[in-house]
């Protein structure tokens, strides 16, 4: 009788922080000058004079960045323990004066705060959370939750540029309220066709980690039946036989018949077998011919940071495939 009562108890917590399965997502409120943003490091340890410099083009931007506690700790390859980052990361959701988070870089160890953070918790405080790489957890988590992040440059990449290359550019825009519309050349590979849904995705050796976890998956089949998705992937250092595994896996868990169509980032700084595919795409053609959906080669998506468009996960984007180029556009 306890168990139907916690049961019941948690069903009614989770309608009540919006986060039935076919609830809508909700998109954070976006950034005003004088805005903080919480500058935190969920996975591993930055570089100091990234992080400071990397502040410095939020205050161009005409934000305050706000640092985390934790966020130049070492703890093996992690930046402190988990409990330390997950205190990090409640203290940035938790403050009503912090609008937004920047991680600081991925590396490893993001998943690992999703099991100290309950979804509700995620649900009630409706933040942009800005990253890639190993961050795709804590965007899986938000999009489970029923909200929005942004997969895009964190402070490395802030660092480098100043915060004047293209896809840095895009994230200030995308901050302040400019919903992106991308348009991309044609690839070879393109299949043509137009598709909407929700964008989820990211890197795929992230996703396909956490795959399983009935409370964080954002491709668990309860998640998205009755869903229509667009599926991002990317990812590095992954070899052919590795990526093959992932795309079958996901074949296995029945993803790929959920999904609309399909975007592919860049896969970059791996070793082609000898006497194999020209290179992965080529690999990625020969998995994903037969499916009738639209799917968009090589966007400027991925570890290569001198183009990665910054993307929301969990947003309702229509992509449209055509002999003359690819658009992507949010709503």
């Amino acid at each position: 009788m306890n168990k139907i009562i916690s049961c019941v108890f948690a069903a009614a917590m989770m309608l009540a922080a919006g986060l039935s399965v076919n609830a809508q997502q909700v998109m954070p409120p976006f950034l005003k000058p004088g805005d903080k943003i919480a500058v935190i490091s969920p996975g591993s340890t930055p570089k100091a004079a990234v992080v400071d410099s990397a502040c410095q083009v939020l205050r161009n931007w005409g934000y305050v960045p706000v640092r985390g506690q934790y966020l130049l700790e070492r703890y093996h390859m992690y930046a402190g323990t988990t409990e330390q980052r997950v205190t990090d990361l409640l203290w940035a959701l938790r403050d009503p004066g912090i609008k937004a988070i920047l991680c600081t870089r991925g590396g490893y160890g993001s998943s690992q705060l999703l099991h100290e953070i309950p979804l509700d918790t995620l649900a009630k405080y409706r933040k942009w959370i800005i990253g890639y790489s190993d961050i795709t957890a804590l965007h899986s988590g938000m999009v489970r939750a029923g909200g929005m992040s942004i997969h895009g440059n964190m402070g490395g990449r802030l660092s480098d540029t100043g915060g004047k290359d293209p896809s840095s550019l895009y994230l200030r825009n995308l901050l302040a309220g400019e919903l992106p519309r991308y348009s991309v050349p044609v690839h070879p590979y393109n299949v043509q066709g137009k598709a909407s849904g929700i964008l989820i995705g990211g890197n795929m050796s992230v996703f396909c980690n956490i795959s399983g976890s009935k409370d964080y998956d954002f491709l668990d089949r309860d998640f998205i039946a009755g869903k229509d998705i667009i599926l991002f992937m990317e990812d590095v250092s992954e070899s052919f036989p590795r990526v093959c595994s992932m795309l079958y896996q996901l074949k296995l868990k029945g993803v790929i018949s959920h999904v609309k169509g399909i975007i592919l980032g860049r896969f970059t700084d791996y070793t082609k077998p000898a006497n194999d595919y020209d290179d992965m795409n080529d690999m990625l053609r020969d998995y994903l011919q037969g499916y009738n959906i639209p799917i968009c080669y090589d966007f400027p998506a991925s570890h290569d940071e001198d183009w990665n468009y910054p993307l929301i996960e969990g947003c309702p984007v229509t992509l449209d495939v055509t002999a003359t180029g690819v658009t992507l556009d949010f709503h």
